[in-house]
């Protein structure tokens, strides 16, 4: 009986992850199908926008050639850089607020501290876009939108100015490491700033790539804040507002293939990154889970 029991259990079991890897293969497949689009998008050489068919019957690098070559009504080179300027800068200075504050909800008791992140996880909670006329009319105010770098200054401060609100992960990651470890800093001599700067964040390797990650990947992709404050400025646009444009109707037809490759080069920096800092980034959520 015992026997037939447990050949049972073992072929339940085995028909049990059958049908797991069945459903996940098809959400694989579910999840990799508009990639699939988008790739074969770009490399459609037949004009025009919508089509009844999938696969191109033509392939051709031309839509990626455009991108670089044709800036008469489109102007792709400039809108990356000023994507990458905004977005790598506002990821340096919103990393170094998050990992301050995460230090001082962390490490130091003070008061007031509880209801400060009773308060900020309330913040956290709403939409940051509900603040967005409020934010272009003071930015306005204090002429920050009059040319395109200072557009750019403007985002670069409105990316990083509320990010010390998003410290409850980074704050969870300092809580495991050892206070014994501050402690004994402390007795050798060093400061709080040598303790954070020398033995926290050397520690904190995995977190500080996660909180570079999304601090970057912010700004990469907004549109919203991104159309309020650049305007019409077309010199000022990041790629967000730029890959729009290719969809408006009178730029669809010329450069609806092109938007897709726009779309494929675009989400390049982003895979580098996460190719790079793949092991960084696990360690990070399992800590955050930890702590």
């Amino acid at each position: 009986m015992s026997i037939n029991k447990t050949t049972s259990m073992k072929k339940k079991k085995t028909a049990t992850n059958v049908l797991v890897h069945v459903i996940l293969a098809i959400l694989s497949v579910i999840w990799v199908l508009p990639i699939v689009f988008v790739i074969l998008t770009s490399l459609r050489a037949e004009p025009g926008s919508y089509v009844s068919y999938i696969i191109p019957k033509e392939f051709t690098l031309a839509n990626y050639q455009r991108l670089f070559t044709d800036k008469s009504m489109i102007n792709f080179p400039r809108w990356f850089m000023n994507t990458f300027v905004i977005a790598c800068c506002s990821c340096l200075v919103a990393t170094f607020f998050v990992l301050c504050v995460s230090y001082v909800m962390s490490r130091l008791r003070f008061k007031m501290r509880k209801k400060f992140m009773n308060i900020a996880l309330i913040l956290g909670m709403f939409p940051g876009f509900m603040s967005m006329i409020a934010i272009y009319y003071i930015l306005k105010g204090i002429g920050l939108l009059e040319t395109a770098t200072l557009k750019h200054v403007a985002l670069i401060i409105v990316y990083s100015g509320g990010a010390g609100l998003g410290f409850y992960i980074v704050k969870g990651f300092f809580d495991t490491i050892p206070r014994a470890i501050d402690e004994a800093a402390f007795i050798d001599g060093a400061t709080k700033w040598d303790v954070f700067t020398k033995i926290t964040l050397p520690l904190s390797k995995p977190m500080i790539v996660y909180t570079l990650l999304t601090a970057f990947m912010g700004p990469w992709v907004d549109y919203i804040f991104a159309k309020v404050i650049l305007g019409n400025d077309k010199d000022a646009y990041t790629i967000a507002i730029g890959l729009w444009q290719m969809l408006e109707m009178e730029y669809i037809q010329k450069y609806y293939t092109s938007f897709y490759a726009g779309c494929v080069i675009i989400s390049i920096p982003i895979a580098l990154l996460f190719m790079l800092t793949q092991k960084y980034y696990v360690e990070s959520v399992g800590g955050a889970v930890k702590g």
